[in-house]
Parts: C-alpha cells; sequence; structure tokens
C-alpha cells in the first residue's frame, strides 16, 4: 500500500474538484436548469447504480425540497433487460454515471428519451455513450478518479444536481451556498472522527448508519463505503425506520452512527440516536442536539441541502483511515473493480 492512498488523495481533492465544476460546467448547468423550468415537468425520474445511485436519492430530497416535484427512481432493467418502453411525457429524466459507459444506464436514457422525458446526464466522461444519449450533458470534471471506492466523483455528482436545481428554480440562496462549499469541504476534511469512533466499531461486525431526508442518501454512500472499504457489514436506515423492526437487533454489540444534518430532520435524528444510545447501543451522531449519544465534529454550511454533503466528506476521511487501521487497502477492495458495466 502506498504511504498517502488515491482515495485519500482524491478526498482532499474534493474542494479544488467542486470549485473546477461550478466554474468549468457553470454555463451547461444553467442551460440545462433553464431548460427544465421551460419544459415544466410534472415529475422527475432518475436512473442511476452504485455511490451514483445515492447521488440520484440525495437529489430525489433536492428536487422534491426545491421544485415541489415528486420524484422515482426507475430500474435500468426495465430497459436493458426486458425492454419495456415508458410513458415519460412531461417529466425529466436525470442519469448519473461517473463513466456514462454502462449499457444499463444508457439504454434506460434512450428509453426515456424516446418516452418524451427531457433527459439530462451528469457524468465524468463527457464523451461517452450516457452523454451522447441525452439532451444536456454535465460533465462533473472531478477528474481522474483511481481509487475503486467513488469519493470526488460522489460530491460533485450531487452538488452538480444541486446545482442544476438552483438554476431550474431560480434558487440564488442554493447558489451562493453552493459557492461557498469548497471552503467547508476543507473544514470537513480536517474533523477527525477516527479517535473517536475506530475502538468502538473495529470490534464489532456489523453497525446501522441513520439519515433522514437528504441525509438518508449519506448514510445509503456512508453503508456502502464501510463495504467497499473496510470489508464490514453496515446497512443504511431512515431514523424513523429504524424504530421499527430493526430496532430488535439493537445492544451493546450493535454501533450506530447517525448523520443529522441542520435540517428541520435534525431533531428527529438526535432524538432516536439518544433513544437507542437508552437501549445499550453505542451510538454516535453529527449533532449537538443529542444528550445520551457520543456528538462527533462536524461543519455546519448555513444551508439544509449543502449540510449532509460535508457530513459524508467527513466520514469518507474516517473510513480511509479506518480500512487502514484494519490492514486493508482502500484502493482495491476484493471483488471490484473501478467500472461495472452491467446489463
Amino acid at each position: 500500500m502506498t504511504e498517502i492512498t488515491h482515495m485519500r488523495r482524491e478526498i482532499e481533492e474534493i474542494p479544488q474538484a467542486v470549485a473546477r465544476l461550478l466554474d468549468g460546467s457553470g454555463t451547461v448547468l444553467s442551460e440545462a436548469g433553464h431548460g427544465i423550468r421551460e419544459r415544466d415537468p410534472h415529475f422527475v425520474v432518475t436512473v442511476a447504480r452504485g455511490s451514483s445511485d445515492h447521488a440520484a436519492t440525495f437529489m430525489k430530497y433536492a428536487v422534491e425540497l426545491t421544485a415541489g416535484l415528486a420524484v422515482a427512481s426507475v430500474g435500468p432493467s426495465i430497459a436493458s433487460i426486458y425492454g419495456r418502453k415508458l410513458r415519460l411525457a412531461g417529466s425529466a429524466c436525470l442519469a448519473i454515471s461517473q463513466s456514462g459507459k454502462s449499457p444499463d444506464i444508457v439504454a434506460m436514457a434512450e428509453t426515456a428519451r424516446a418516452g418524451g422525458a427531457l433527459t439530462v446526464a451528469i457524468t465524468n466522461t463527457a464523451d461517452s455513450p450516457l452523454a451522447r444519449a441525452s439532451d444536456y450533458a454535465i460533465d462533473i470534471l472531478a477528474g481522474t478518479e483511481r481509487s475503486v471506492a467513488a469519493t470526488k466523483t460522489f460530491i460533485n455528482s450531487a452538488v452538480a444536481g444541486l446545482a442544476l436545481m438552483a438554476h431550474s428554480t431560480g434558487d440564488a440562496a442554493l447558489l451562493a451556498a453552493l459557492a461557498r462549499l469548497p471552503e467547508h469541504f476543507g473544514k470537513a476534511i480536517a474533523c477527525d472522527w477516527m479517535s473517536v469512533l475506530a475502538e468502538t466499531i473495529e470490534k464489532q461486525k456489523s453497525l446501522f448508519i441513520l439519515g433522514r431526508g437528504p441525509s438518508a442518501a449519506m448514510a445509503n454512500e456512508a453503508a456502502l463505503k464501510f463495504k467497499e472499504t473496510c470489508g464490514m457489514h453496515a446497512e443504511a436506515y431512515s431514523a424513523a425506520e429504524v424504530m421499527h423492526g430493526p430496532l430488535a437487533l439493537i445492544g451493546p454489540d450493535f454501533p450506530v452512527l447517525a448523520l443529522a444534518a441542520r435540517d428541520a430532520s435534525e431533531p428527529s435524528v438526535a432524538e432516536a440516536a439518544d433513544s437507542l444510545a437508552a437501549k445499550g447501543a453505542p451510538v454516535f451522531v453529527t449533532s449537538a442536539l443529542a444528550n445520551r449519544a457520543t456528538r462527533l465534529p462536524h461543519v455546519a454550511t448555513g444551508h439544509p441541502l449543502t449540510d449532509p454533503l460535508t457530513l459524508i466528506v467527513s466520514f469518507y476521511m474516517f473510513v480511509e483511515a479506518f480500512a487502514r487501521h484494519r490492514g486493508l487497502d482502500p484502493d482495491t477492495p476484493r471483488n471490484l473493480r473501478k467500472v461495472t458495466e452491467t446489463v
């Protein structure tokens, strides 16, 4: 393993990558946003897999909260395996793929466009099949990502989606918040979670990661990263959903990481964290509202839609260090490769 992993280096590149995206792709983001506004869709569908699908889940909440439009995820296999056409007139389709090459994602984007949807591709490969299949193609300009575990491409995809919606809805406050993100990401990188989390989590085989609203997408992403880089089972839940059936697993040997953003969901996430801690679980939370759970350092951005993104950047720094602590190379997880092309 190299002294500094590709994953670590790519996390540290996030502030510069985001600044490059906002500057270099600002024109096409504005054009695509205005294109969505002119089309005035009645609903939105997303198409993605892996970390890109977590960015799509984040976009679901962002679109619903900013534009008041219902968002649904469409399974790529509907087009690629089942060959079913969809009636998508009056909709917009957001297709997210780092490589822009996976045949099932491309097939679904083509089907959406043929079905009447306005299609927008968010990709790190400008000249890709997905970009060519879409009405608008947004290059996230993250640069080469060598680690198998996506970090800066996930962040840039999510930021591109937020910028798209800000232009579509004319949300000046969100655009201003996005412009401040590089500075906030620099601070998030400096947050130390390793000294707080590692000793407790390393003794266990599984854990829950909680979020709610936009931060639920970050919980999904964090759970995937635990599997990819640390070979450890982690499961993401809504802070509301975990209080139902999953509660049966909670106890002293079942850690919980609760990702609370500074938005309307924060009190409920903090309350869930304290409730689980009262049942004996070791619980860690990114909120000053919690009393029983252990608080983690976090960066508040001043906007409810950018706040979850600083949480996942702090988590990325932790999970990269935790993987190395476990004697693993986060750049080359077992059985995985950088680009997965599914049909």
